[in-house]
Parts: C-alpha cells; structure tokens; sequence
C-alpha cells in the first residue's frame, strides 16, 4: 500500500469496485479501494435493475460478467398483490413494447458476481485490498486531503475519500442516518433448490412464458410481500440454479405466535402458501439450514458530499431506500459515475472553484432529489396494497410516515423535476399512468402540495428580488445511458433508434449512444445574490429551458396567461420549482389559498 492516493475508497461492493474501474480506465488519478472482508462473500440484493448494464459497459466489467455462469438474464417482473391477476412489466416497458428491443438486466449469485467487478477494479489499474478494515478518517492538517487510520494501526492520506462501506453510520458524516420511508421493514431470505422458473406460470398475463424470458417474482400475502430469484450458486462443488425466495416484513410481525419467519420451518409453510408463488415451490429443499436476516435498510444520511471536507457518500452508505424494484446496485453505480465524474473534472484544472463546488452541490442535492422521489413511489405502491388486503394489520400499517418529513425541499424538488419510475408506474396502474394512482396515498399527496399554485386570471408573476441567475457546468443526474425518457418526443428519432440498437449488443454498440462518465451538461442556477450557498433552483438547458424563462420573467412582473402560453413542459415544471424555493413572487387577485394549479381561467399550469 502506497502512503498516498489520489482517491481511497472505503468499501469494496459494486458501487465502489465500479468507481475505481471508471477512475482507473480514464487515467490520471491514483486510486485503492480498502474492503474488510475477504472476497467472494454473501451478500443481498440479487435481482438488478437495467440501468446496471450501462455503467457495466462503460466500467468494462460487462464482458466478464457475461462470461461468466453467475447469472441469468432478466427481462422484467411479475408482481401478483391482490386476488386478480398479476401486473406485469418489461423493463422500459413502454418502449420496449415501440420499438420491440428488450432492455434487461441480471439475477447474479452477489458472492461471485461482485468478486468480478472487485478483481475488474484490481486488473485496469486500482490498488486493491481485502480484509483491510478502515477504523478512521480525519481531514489533514493544511485541509488538502484525508489520513485514513486502518484498524492494524496503519494510515493512508488521499486527495479524496470516498465511503462506499454499505448500510452503516458514516466515519465521515459524524452523524446518524435517518430514517428515507416511514416503513420500517425487515428482509428474511434463504436459497432453495427444486424450485420452478417464474416464467413457466400459467396464464394469458404471462408475457414472458412464450420466450423464456425470466422476470424477478414479487407476491404479496397477509403479512408482507416475498420475492423469488433465480440464482445459479456452487453446491457441493457443483453448479445449480436455486431460487432466493424472501420475505419482507415489519419486524412487529415476528413477535406474534406462528409467524417467526427466522424459523425455517415457519418460512417456508408460510411461502408454500403465497397465491402464485406456492405453485412455484411445493418442493423446494434448502440449500443451508438458517435463514439470512436485513434490517433497518431504508434509511438516509443528510449530506452525501462535502468538498472542504473531500469526501463523498456512495450506495448504501448515502441510502437505500427498499429491495421492491431492485434497484440498490443500479442506482449505487450510477452514483460511482457521478463521483467519478466529479473527482476527474475537480482534479482536470478546467473548472475554477466556484464551478467545482457547484458539481459537487450537483451531486448531494440531485441524488437526495432521486432517494426522496423514489421512497415516496414505493411508499405509494404500499399504500396501494394496503388497500387491496383491508383485513391486514401488516398491510394497513402501511402509509403511516411517522417521523418521515414529506416537504422536504429536495422532495419537492423531486418532483417537480423527475417523473415518477416509469416502470413502476406502469406496474401499479396497468398503463394507466399518474391518473391511476390513489389521490390519497404518500406520493401523490405530496405531489399534489408540490403542484398547488394560488392564481388568477390578472395574476401576475415576476422574479422575488435578489434573485438571479449563473450559468455553468452541470451534472447530468442520473444520466442514465442509453435511455429514453419518459416523454420520447423530447429525444430525437436518431438518438432513440440508437439506444434502441444498444440494448441489442452493448458492447459491441457502446459507441452508439453517448457515454456518460465524465459528462457535465449546460446548466442554468437560479439562486439569492446575496446567499450563493443558500437554496439554489437548477435548470438543465436543454431540459428545462432555464435561459429563455429568465428573459421573459428578468423584466416582470408579467401576466401568467401570458406567459403560460409559450412555456415548454420543462419550463412548466421549471416555473413550479422555483415558486416552491420562493425565487418568484405573484401578485394580482388571489383565489381561495386551495385552489389547485390549472383550475381558474384555464390558462394556469400545473
């Protein structure tokens, strides 16, 4: 070990293993990553999201993935939560169902899957350590860096430090996590043997029985929701394909006689009976003879970075928000492109210090926006089970976010500028889109405060004073590579052909579709003149439209309807966010403090 490094990262998962091989593969930055176990281990989180695949490209660990027998391809999911038949989605459902290519994803066994991408980090240069255990991290005396004490009494000094360690308190935050979702969950999980593909299940719904295309399994019963995995594990020294069958529960569940899902016996007579899934597993074996236990999983820390203090939170040790859309390992490399396209253009000599800050302010504010927006999805999806299983006492549990705030501001700010997960939105209503979802529950409740405007017909609408705007180099958050939004007519008919094309081979396509590793995006910042480290509204220009808005408003104030009338949805959404921070002031005639946007003369926007 080196007694310098430009970066040291703290943890050795998929989210940091990922970020050492961005920084290594580009070159210029030393890096090592310093993880206390000894690979391969265990792990939960066996299903991915899609977006995973992407960043596996740009990191070049895709390739030996594949070659791989660690995983099965994974095309979607099958989520059966009430008496009538499942919903069912493909990943990116909607376009792939336009331009019929198939995104997809992996079931991977983690202990060796995370094995590859941690040797990956070690063969494209990245200095790698296993059962070295990190015991603390202070900022060095002239502030230019970070000394990591390790437990075996050696230190290390970086340039920056990066804590990617999982589900803990931070060694750098010196705070507790708080709590992301008012659920307060706990995951009770075993590996089978015997069991069927969830494929195969019978029924017209099934849209991935023709070709074989394997989906993840979510069922909901009396006292949670299980999930069934197809997993390919060494057994005995030999290879075969179990099912990782879960459940997800409130830890209160436990306590009542008959339903001590740690109890192996308990846990599969209770899974054997889960509607769908029972049909799946009548004989399933187990593969070890105690069940694995994950608690107190949803949670959040208050800052994800800090520039003075040169770290940065990634994956779990900044949140995690639940195991129902698998999204903990996408989103946690998504995160490691984002960090390592901030530490490269810090340390480029490009940016001057303002510019920096303004990334690394990108990168705290936009992903707490991602957490916030997402827990309160999934929160709604929960809420929209609990109305299914009236009887349930687990279920009507559900929804209530005590010690949750829902008005946060980077809530908000979620919001109105990121759409609800396509995917999931098309699981919950059947295609239905936000127009069928339960007005009542936790994500469209807050929704409905975020989009709730006072107006009028001479309302009129101008810039609060001090107000102004900066403009610079932005991250692109979450930047996802290869995807098309939600609304494909704001991407070019070439650029959706292209990551259409992609998804077909992505790496022999890799070039098709812009990378996004080390990419920043023109932005306009809306913030107070004389507090520039205070609220700050972010507008993407190509997205948002931020500039053209400044010069209609600059001038103000000017009649709503007047405005409204040549604002793009971006510019709409734009306009409500910067309400919200209280950067535009109305005036004119008010109506009733509760009247919703678009009601009244008919020209106000929601």
């Amino acid at each position: 070990m080196r007694p310098y490094y430009d970066v040291v990262i703290m943890g050795g998962g998929p989210g940091g293993s990922t970020l050492a091989a961005l920084l290594a593969r580009r070159g210029g930055l030393s890096v090592a990553v310093l993880e206390k176990e000894e690979f391969p281990r265990e792990h939960i989180g066996e299903s991915m999201a899609h977006p995973l695949i992407p960043v596996l490209e740009e990191s070049g660990a895709l390739e030996k993935v594949l070659a791989g027998k660690c995983w099965v391809k994974k095309f979607g999911g099958i989520f059966q939560w009430s008496d009538t038949g499942p919903h069912v989605a493909y990943f990116d459902h909607d376009n792939t169902v336009r331009d019929g290519v198939h995104r997809w994803a992996m079931h991977v066994d983690r202990a060796e899957f995370d094995k590859v991408l941690l040797d990956h980090a070690a063969d494209v240069g990245a200095d790698v350590f296993e059962g070295v255990a990190v015991a603390g991290c202070a900022l060095t005396e002239d502030g230019r860096g970070r000394e990591v004490v390790l437990k075996d009494g050696r230190t290390v000094r970086a340039r920056w430090f990066v804590d990617a360690s999982g589900r803990r308190n931070s060694i750098v935050t010196g705070k507790k996590r708080e709590w992301l979702s008012g659920y307060r969950n706990i995951a009770i999980w075993q590996h089978y043997l015997g069991g069927r593909l969830a494929q195969t299940l019978d029924g017209d719904w099934n849209i991935f029985r023709e070709r074989n295309m394997s989906p993840i399994g979510c069922f909901a019963f009396r006292d949670g929701w299980c999930w069934y995995i197809p997993v390919p594990k060494i057994i005995d020294g030999e290879r075969k394909l179990t099912h990782s069958i879960g459940i997800v529960t409130d830890p209160s569940v436990l306590k009542r006689p008959g339903t001590d899902f740690t109890d192996p016996e308990v846990f599969l007579r209770t899974v054997q009976r889960v509607p769908r899934l029972r049909d799946l597993i009548e004989d399933v074996r187990p593969v070890g003879d105690k069940m694995l236990t994950a608690t107190n999983y949803s949670m959040i820390n208050d800052r994800f970075c800090d520039y003075d203090g040169r770290w940065l939170l990634l994956g779990d040790a900044s949140y995690f928000v639940d195991p129902l859309f698998s999204s903990g390992v996408a989103f946690a490399t998504n995160q490691a492109v984002a960090v390592a396209t901030v530490l490269v253009r810090t340390a480029s000599g490009e940016l001057s210090e303002p510019e920096q800050r303004e990334l690394w302010r990108d990168y705290d504010t936009e992903w707490h926006g991602m957490a916030s927006t997402f827990a309160l999805s999934i929160d709604q999806w929960y809420h929209a089970i609990g109305s299914d299983n009236p009887d349930s006492v687990y279920w009507n549990t559900r929804g209530r976010r005590e010690g949750v705030e829902l008005d946060h501001e980077r809530t908000f700010h979620a919001l109105l500028n990121t759409a609800f997960t396509p995917d999931l939105l098309q699981l919950m209503t059947d295609g239905e889109g936000m127009t069928g979802l339960d007005p009542a529950g936790p994500y469209m409740a807050a929704y409905a405060r975020a989009n709730r405007l006072v107006l009028t017909a001479d309302t009129k609408v101008s810039p609060a004073p001090g107000v102004t705007v900066t403009e610079g180099p932005g991250l692109d958050i979450p930047g996802f590579k290869a995807a098309i939004p939600p609304d494909p007519s704001l991407m070019p008919v070439e650029a959706r052909r292209a990551a259409a094309t992609y998804w077909t081979d992505p790496t022999r396509h890799a070039d098709l579709v812009p990378p996004s590793m080390g990419a920043t995006v023109p932005v306009q910042r809306f913030h107070f003149r004389d507090d520039p480290d205070g609220v700050a509204v972010r507008a993407v220009a190509d997205r948002d439209g931020g500039a053209e808005l400044w010069e209609s408003l600059k001038d103000g104030p000017v009649l709503w309807s007047d405005l409204v009338r040549c604002l793009h949805p971006g510019q709409q959404r734009l306009v409500q966010r910067l309400l919200q921070a209280g950067m535009l002031e109305l005036s004119g005639t008010a109506a009733t403090p509760d009247t919703p946007a678009g009601s009244g003369d008919g020209h106000a926007t929601g």
